[in-house]
């Protein structure tokens, strides 16, 4: 009489296997390093110890969690896998992300039918719910299209920024100088670095090109003396920079406008112009319009600071930030080589006098973000929800691996557009930006 097994054994039977192919398909990915300095945890509470101290537990969720984010492959689904807690991190996320780099750059070709083999035993995934990712329509970077990427990414809730970003709102990398031990005041350090480089005087013009909540806007008037204006394309920035101008008092030399910078061709000329953090949304295809409206904009003789992050040079990296950050985070965002993006700028026109790398800023102005809004976590999510707290947990821990690392870089990029004779506004050394 042939004896059959109950559901029970079945099901526990499927589970060991799960479970046994799950660890198999880490194995292979990340080779000697696996379980090295992490820890590994699985949805019914197995783990695996790390041999060192660990930096960080990877948490697998479902038995379905590798096969949704490998298959296809890509740093999309890895990051959808994260985003909807499939997958999931416990500690140093930054050091996850660099694992998980590490483990894509460093498969072989051999091991890949293997891996495939793997994980095609796990079980189908169901679909992910695609409804909070951007889904642009018309022509990448029309003024309607640009309007619709700066309001997917800007427009949340202001007290969802305020989780995680300094007293002033400053959205952009700092500048933690001798002198700056909180974020607070890196921030503030960061803006009069920027306005130094650029020698802003008294009475001078200044445009801020993508000006943010009106942080350097109010400091510029005040501080230094400019009449300024900001443009920005995100109502809520607009509405809280305005905000701020009024209680400040600095209406007769301070103003915002919903605009945006391919708008202001008929402005008188400036003096001084900054753009600090919009240059990753121009995108390739539209610098020579973007340094020639500048240019177009700023008198003879006038200086363009512009603060932007690069892509570095050389081959493509395999990262986990291409398809998820411009499918959750920076909708037709674009990275450009530092050197391609000068080139075009001298080819409108502009002088390069200094260039200024703070790519170990952006970490740690990053690391500060995320140990804020980990320990804000309630506050974020009641302002936002849990996805979006996710989407940028995962979002600023990749970017501060990414500068950490090297594979991108945050330049401060100081162009002059001298006047007929070659004349520019400038002293003869740096050595008044550190007085």
């Amino acid at each position: 009489m042939a004896v059959h097994a109950s559901t029970q054994e079945r099901e526990e039977h499927a589970t060991d296997d799960q479970r046994a192919t799950t660890v198999a398909i880490l194995r292979v990915l990340f080779g000697d390093e696996f379980a090295r300095a992490f820890a590994v945890r699985l949805w019914d509470g197995t783990t695996i110890e790390s041999r060192e101290p660990a930096r960080f537990t990877l948490l697998v969720n479902a038995p379905e969690a590798l096969r949704a984010a490998l298959l296809p492959p890509g740093e999309l689904n890895a990051g959808r896998a994260f985003v909807y807690g499939l997958l999931d991190c416990e500690g140093d996320l930054e050091a996850a992300v660099g694992a998980l780099q590490g483990a894509f750059g460093g498969l072989q070709p051999r091991v890949l039918p293997s891996l495939l083999a793997l994980i095609l035993r796990l079980p189908k995934p169901i679909s992910f719910d695609h409804a909070g990712e951007a889904r642009l329509r018309g022509r990448k970077h029309s003024l309607e299209r640009d309007r619709a990427a700066i309001g997917f990414h800007y427009d949340q809730p202001i007290a969802f920024y305020r989780s995680f970003l300094d007293r002033e709102m400053v959205y952009s990398c700092a500048y933690f100088d001798e002198r700056a031990t909180t974020l607070d005041e890196a921030q503030i350090a960061k803006i009069d670095h920027v306005l130094r480089k650029l020698r802003v005087q008294t009475g001078e013009r200044l445009l801020d090109i993508g000006c943010g909540w009106g942080a350097l806007v109010v400091r510029a008037a005040e501080r230094f003396g400019a009449r300024v204006l900001g443009v920005t394309l995100s109502q809520s920035q607009y509405e809280e920079a305005n905000r701020r101008i009024q209680t400040a008092g600095i209406t007769a030399t301070a103003r915002v406008e919903l605009r945006d910078y391919r708008q202001l061709r008929s402005e008188q000329p400036f003096d001084k112009i900054v753009s600090v953090g919009m240059f990753e949304h121009v995108g390739r295809s539209h610098l020579p319009e973007y340094f020639s409206t500048a240019s177009a904009l700023l008198r003879p003789g006038g200086l363009f600071l512009n603060h932007g992050i690069a892509a570095r040079s050389g081959p493509r990296h395999s990262t986990l930030r291409e398809g998820f950050v411009e499918r959750f985070v920076f909708p037709d965002g674009e990275l450009i080589p530092i050197g391609e993006a000068l080139q075009i700028a001298e080819r409108s026109g502009f002088e390069v006098r200094d260039i200024e790398n703070l790519r170990e800023h952006y970490a740690r102005t990053l690391r500060c973000w995320v140990a804020n809004i980990e320990r804000n976590r309630t506050a974020a999510v009641e302002a936002a929800d849990e996805r979006t707290f996710r989407v940028w947990r995962l979002y600023m821990a990749g970017s501060a691996q990414g500068f950490a690392s090297g594979r991108m870089g945050i330049h401060q990029s100081l162009l002059a557009k001298p006047t007929s004779s070659g004349s520019v506004d400038m002293p003869a050394t740096r050595r008044d930006l550190y007085l």
